[in-house]
């Protein structure tokens, strides 16, 4: 079938109509040919029943019937007569070379000519008998049109089609003509509704548009013709580019503004209202309801046109809306402008925070506003200065003069809307318009804004102080319309405004954190503070909205430090004050129940919440804890607590037949009471000193309980924190008391069950969607999250001491499958003492849980206290020995080489961390990872002692006797000076100076007797002894009887073998070590409370005394030496910090201090550090805080054991020598100096989530003391007098202030 016949191209005509019929609705929708013919070509993909066309059915007979032989015999000749062909990616080859093939036989060429043509003649002859239908209607309808001007009747029908499915120009000239001014009505509104019918594409780009334009905004001012012109327009904004609709709303813009000059439309007088049902009124707001709903959907595409498109629209706008300051009434009378409907459509003014939101129209609408339209800003601003004024002239009215205002949000279906509300509802529109301006830089430059009857220019300042006056007279919607939005009220208007700015920092530094603000957000609470009368509608909603606004201040950095250093109020006798005290005086008489004009209200604990979040907002950081601490806020908060936690103790039962509803809120609201209170108490475990104040309480095992209930419901901490409760735990779990509350709550249990779940139960029970990819770290991803949450738990030796201390592990002979460990002890047996079988055959994954149990072990043991209890209590080492005696590939044989896998590996690693001692160049610890190649690991393995040389570097160079020194020379020239204090500056001078140019001099025999002789000095000074100075005096027998436990006796062996390999001990050191810690046990002890419930607070000094052996070791173990300076040392302030088991239980603290197992080095050392780092080096602050690790846990790790391991040996005296010579707080100068030494490392693991696994493994690489000793100088020289006065003060921490301001 190659031709086709005169009835088949009969029958095509009919099909190819059918189809044009049947896809008609889709073709007439098109706004362009090209759109029409981009619908036909896809029409197989978008219409469902395109196979079911008569049309479609013919084509694919037709193709069949011309085709069909040469796809046979096509398929033949490639299956080569065979009759199969392989399924499968073949199958698809096989099909696309029969295509191609039949595509190129002549068969098919001819097919595609005939079709061609016939469809040509087809579609010419259909387009023949389009044209002349319509030619006969045309004539019918001049003939019809000639009827009607003759018997001037203008009711008839048009006749023009009302579906256009082309029109052309000479159609829309005709139009454009019939809509002229000077025609019929009848006419026009016929010529309107053609108009309508046809594309708007079409009608906006023929020749005639000009014409056709100016005779539409002619017809829009007519109340007959005005509905058709709308739509028009809005059929013409639903479907064209901006190119033409931006001129249909610049017509539209220029018609409103002259209808209101024409109009001269004024608001009615008395008690009248504007009724919209008007027809002047009700076509101007369909109009600017058309203009608005433009104005909402613009921004979504002008970016994609020129920027003079965009700003013609803007700039109509803008002159539309500013027709009030050009056109405007004078006098008393007062017009009714586009504002106050443009504001009852879009009260929010949603259309302006559109506008803004994009940088591309924000800079037009910022440049025209500061160019030409100020009188904009100065409407809006006038208006919320007028509304303020109103509200202060009617604040001692009885009536609300306002109170009808709101209810135009709130109703549906109205009508009538009297002047005061379309005034309120230009004033909303005036604050969201002022609130998003203010944002933005370019926008706070159009201030200050100068105003009529205004003398001074209105700031930035001014508008904050306006609208927060007008959020205390309007603390609450005033509104009774149930249907009301709160989002309308004044209070709430002016809240969003002031959060905006809170949440960006540039404009919270302009707007807010100016003295004028914070006076007038805290002029209400100063007045009650002095007994004054506060002119405020509801005092305790007004206070707790600027509770609010005043906490999300103090979450800022820069509005912290407004509150707690800068005097911006006015206090009483007209002195100038800090806002911290004014607030936390305020929330102390409302937790006393002290301010009467709040105590009988129903919202009083709402509001002392409210002031406690404030106070929150300080406590929970160490500056501001600095300030707040002296008013003794814990307590408070804690008495308020017991108080209502006893009450709801006491709460009666409901008794049958009474009402139960207010018993039932009662103990509601004492419940939320009592959790608010708690977590107020909880969020002082926020800093190390905070978590002291906690404990002094008594409340912390309640805090903890209540943070474990809100843990586990994965609750956000509270509104202004942006991460979690991971510091909180971290910093509690760095405390004997804060670990024992985390076990007593089940928080402990949780960790560890949740740990085995994820390593052993995994999550093979939920349905794959796609396969979990095979670990390849030694610690999988999935189970990163609890290896980090168990460290920062057992950071601290002390925690470790009191979860492990006397707990033997199970080591059972069979262990069931189902069996979970539910403590420490139990997750030590089975991941890490996995040394049986029985242990092993229970893990469903050995390697990686034991691989994960020695990982943890490694973190563990970098606290050589917390290795010294593994090794004492499970004999760690002999068993990581006897592991690796067993993993060979040939037991039977002496010299089976060990296997290389993960296990044997790790083991490896630990062991040869836990054996050796020393800084980053005295040891070398071996690598975890493989390596190419024939030797995969060329690390020794071992599985007896002593180990492979390999590990131990050579041991540095230490000058005992160093001749050339300017410090030997100075302790042998300064015999003869009197007084200590020139002494000690002189001292300090001439060890500064020799650190900074010779710091290799400053050791040996040079170093030791600097120590001694500065130690005599300041203990021999009755000024500088902070103890009593040490009268002790030893009995040989009692000597002998001392009894030295098991750790001690380990700690003495690590100590006489660093010793021995610093060449400064020799191997028979160990008794005279032994003696020295004997004598220093029996003076301690005299010096300590007993009575903890603490195990780590029950015996002597849970760990080794590191600063003992450190002595021992710089006296060149002699032991005489030793023992006069650590005695002479325990006299001065500096033994407290630098000495933790001189401080242990001390009787020179309050017993309770002296109880609670925390020691100065955590809540006054690691407190400084924080805070420093906050300041001095906020990127590593920041790491901390994000990674939920803190500094305090590192410092104390470091500090506790005086940097063994961490520094070398030369560093560590120098640290030693440092704090006893220039002060204690130096101490804390040297943490914020190697913190800002790692900051590079730090901040890479943060984002690696390796922080805490980092600080604890890695050593200090390259810090030399000396390097920072001018850098400590700077920070003594900032921050000593606060930092020194508060170490003074830690004889009694809890209740004396530090004099910090």
């Amino acid at each position: 079938m190659s031709q086709m016949s005169a009835e088949d191209e009969v029958e095509l005509q009919s099909l190819l109509k059918q189809l044009l019929r049947s896809i008609s609705d889709k073709i007439s929708g098109a706004p362009s040919t090209e759109c029409a013919e981009e619908i036909l070509l896809h029409l197989e993909e978008t219409d469902k029943n395109f196979h079911n066309y008569e049309f479609v059915k013919y084509l694919r007979q037709y193709v069949e019937n011309s085709l069909g032989t040469v796809v046979e015999e096509e398929t033949k000749k490639l299956t080569g007569g065979e009759g199969q062909h392989a399924i499968g990616s073949g199958h698809d080859t096989f099909i696309h070379a029969v295509t191609r093939r039949t595509r190129d036989s002549a068969e098919y060429q001819q097919m595609m000519q005939t079709l061609k043509n016939t469809m040509i003649m087809v579609v010419e002859s259909l387009i023949n008998k389009f044209e002349e239908d319509q030619l006969r209607k045309e004539e019918k309808h001049r003939e019809r049109e000639h009827s009607q001007y003759t018997d001037n009747c203008s009711d008839s029908v048009s006749s023009f089609n009302q579906s256009y499915a082309f029109i052309r120009q000479e159609q829309l000239q005709v139009l454009a003509e019939k809509l002229d001014s000077s025609k019929p009505k009848e006419v026009r509104r016929e010529a309107l509704q053609a108009l309508c019918s046809a594309p708007p594409s079409d009608v906006l780009s023929c020749e005639s548009w000009s014409t056709l334009r100016r005779n539409l905004c002619t017809a829009l001012a007519e109340p007959d013709l005005n509905e058709d012109v709308l739509h028009f327009f809005a059929k013409s904004f639903s479907s064209s580019p901006l190119s033409v609709t931006r001129e249909i709303y610049t017509s539209l813009a220029k018609s409103v503004e002259s209808s209101f000059l024409s109009h001269r439309l004024n608001f009615p007088s008395g008690s009248a209202a504007v009724d919209i049902n008007r027809p002047e009124i009700g076509r101007l707001l369909k109009q600017i309801r058309l203009m608005n709903d433009f104005q909402k959907e613009v921004n979504n595409f002008w970016i994609r046109h020129p920027e003079k498109y965009m700003e013609e629209v803007i700039e109509s706008t803008f002159s539309l809306l500013s027709h009030h300051h050009e056109h405007g009434s004078t006098g008393s009378e007062k017009t009714l402008e586009p504002v106050h409907l443009l504001a009852l459509l879009d009260i929010k003014a949603t259309w302006f925070n559109k506008w803004m939101h994009g940088y591309y129209s924000r800079t037009v609408v910022l440049r025209l506003l500061e160019k030409k339209y100020k009188s904009l800003i100065v409407a809006a601003l006038q208006q919320c200065v007028h509304y303020n004024e109103s509200c202060e002239h009617f604040s001692s009215e009885t009536t609300d003069p306002h109170s009808g205002e709101q209810r135009s949000a709130g109703s549906l279906q109205r009508s009538v809307y009297s002047r005061k509300e379309l005034e309120y509802l230009f004033f909303v529109h005036s604050v969201c318009v002022l609130g998003k301006l203010i944002i933005y830089t370019n926008g706070r430059k159009l201030f200050p804004i100068k105003m009529r009857k205004h003398k001074d220019p209105v700031s930035l300042t001014d508008l904050v102080v306006i609208l927060i006056n007008i959020m205390y007279q309007h603390p609450k919607p005033l509104h009774s319309d149930p249907s009301h939005s709160d989002s309308l009220s004044p209070s709430s208007l002016v809240m969003e405004v002031l959060w905006m700015l809170c949440e960006r920092t540039e404009c919270a530094t302009e707007c807010l954190y100016q003295a004028p603000v914070i006076e007038t957000l805290l002029a209400p609470v100063t007045a009650l503070l002095s007994g004054q009368q506060v002119k405020i509608k509801s005092p305790a909603a007004t206070l707790t909205l600027v509770a609010d606004v005043l906490a999300r201040i103090a979450n800022t950095d820069r509005g912290l430090a407004l509150f707690l250093y800068e005097k911006s109020l006015v206090a009483a006798h007209s002195e100038r004050t800090f806002a911290a005290h004014v607030i936390i005086q305020f929330t102390l008489k409302l937790l006393d129940k002290g301010l009467l004009p709040l105590t009988d209200s129903d919202s009083s604990h709402t509001l002392c919440g409210s002031f406690i979040f404030v106070c929150r907002q300080m406590y929970n950081t160490c500056e501001g804890l600095q300030v707040l601490r002296p008013y003794g806020l814990h307590k408070a908060i804690a008495a308020a607590w017991k108080k209502v936690s006893s009450l709801s103790d006491r709460v009666p039962t409901p008794v049958p037949g009474t009402s139960t509803a207010s018993c039932t809120q009662e103990m509601t609201n004492m419940l939320v009471w009592e959790e608010t209170l708690l977590d107020s108490l909880l969020n002082f475990a926020a800093t190390p000193k905070g978590v002291l104040l906690l404990q002094q309480t008594g409340a912390l095992n309640e805090c903890i309980s209540y943070m474990f209930s809100r843990f586990t419901k994965k609750l956000q901490v509270s509104r202004c924190e942006k991460f979690g409760y991971g510091v909180m735990v971290t910093q509690v779990a760095a405390t004997a008391p804060g670990v024992v509350a985390l076990h007593s709550s089940g928080f402990v249990r949780a960790l560890v069950v949740e740990l085995w779940t994820t390593l052993e139960c995994g999550c093979d029970d939920v349905r794959v969607v796609r396969p979990r990819p095979i670990p390849m770290d030694p610690i999988d991803r999935s189970c990163l999250k609890s290896l980090l949450s168990l460290v920062n738990l057992l950071s601290a030796s002390q925690s470790l001491w009191e979860l492990l201390w006397r707990q033997p592990l199970a080591s059972k002979s069979e262990y069931t499958l189902r069996e979970i460990p539910t403590s420490i002890p139990d997750l030590i047996d089975r991941l890490i003492a996995v040394n049986s079988d029985a242990k092993i055959h229970s893990l469903f994954h050995y390697e990686q849980s034991h691989t994960f149990g020695l990982r943890l072990l490694s973190v563990l043991c970098c606290s050589l206290d917390s290795l010294l209890l593994l090794e004492s209590q499970y004999n760690i080492c002999s068993m990581l020995l006897q592991s690796q005696r067993e993993n060979v590939a040939d037991p039977d044989t002496n010299d089976g080489r060990i296997i290389i896998d993960s296990v044997s590996v790790e083991r490896n690693y630990v062991l040869v961390r836990v054996s050796v001692v020393g800084g980053p160049s005295e040891r070398r610890l071996p690598s975890r990872a493989l390596q190419e190649g024939e030797n995969p690991y060329p690390w020794p393995m071992f599985s007896c002692y002593p180990l492979p040389h390999k590990y131990t570097l050579d041991p540095p160079e230490i000058k005992y006797n160093t001749q050339e020194c300017e410090i030997r020379t100075f302790l042998i020239s300064s015999t003869k000076v009197k007084t200590e204090e020139s002494w000690l500056e002189i001292c300090r001078r001439q060890y500064c100076r020799a650190m900074m140019s010779k710091p290799n001099t400053v050791t040996g025999k040079v170093l030791a007797d600097l120590l001694e002789t500065v130690v005599d000095h300041l203990s021999n000074s009755a000024a500088e002894c902070f103890f009593s100075p040490a009268r002790y005096k030893a009995d040989e027998k009692n000597v002998k009887n001392v009894v030295i436990s098991s750790v001690e006796q380990l700690g003495i062996d690590t100590c006489v073998r660093y010793g021995v390999y610093l060449k400064l001990l020799k191997e028979d050191a160990t008794n005279d070590l032994m003696l020295l810690m004997k004598h220093i046990k029996i003076f301690l002890s005299s010096q300590r409370v007993k009575t903890s419930v603490l195990i780590t607070q029950q015996d002597d000094y849970p760990g080794h005394d590191w600063l003992a052996s450190t002595i021992f070791l710089i006296m060149a173990g002699n032991m005489d030496q030793s023992l006069r300076l650590l005695l002479s040392l325990s006299s001065l302030l500096t033994s407290a910090f630098i000495w933790p088991a001189r401080i242990h239980a001390s009787v020179h603290f309050p017993q309770a201090v002296a109880e609670s197992g925390i020691f100065p080095v955590y809540w006054c050392t690691a407190h400084y550090v924080e805070m420093l780092l906050k300041a001095e080096v906020p990127l590593v602050h920041s790491a901390f805080r994000m990674s939920g690790f803190t500094p305090s846990q590192m410092c104390v790790h470091w500090l506790t054991q005086c940097f063994w391991n961490y520094l070398d040996w030369t560093e560590i005296c120098h640290y030693i020598c440092t704090c006893v010579v220039m002060g204690p707080d130096y101490q804390i100068y040297l943490c914020v100096a190697i913190f800002k030494h790692l900051q590079p490392d730090i901040l890479q693991c943060t984002q690696s989530q390796e922080l805490q696994v980092f600080l604890k493994e890695e050593p200090i690489r390259g810090f030399k003391f000396s390097n920072y000793l001018e850098y400590m100088l700077g920070l003594e020289h900032s921050y000593r007098t606060t930092v020194l006065t508060d170490m003074e003060s830690i004889r009694n921490p809890v209740e004396i202030g530090p004099g910090f301001i």
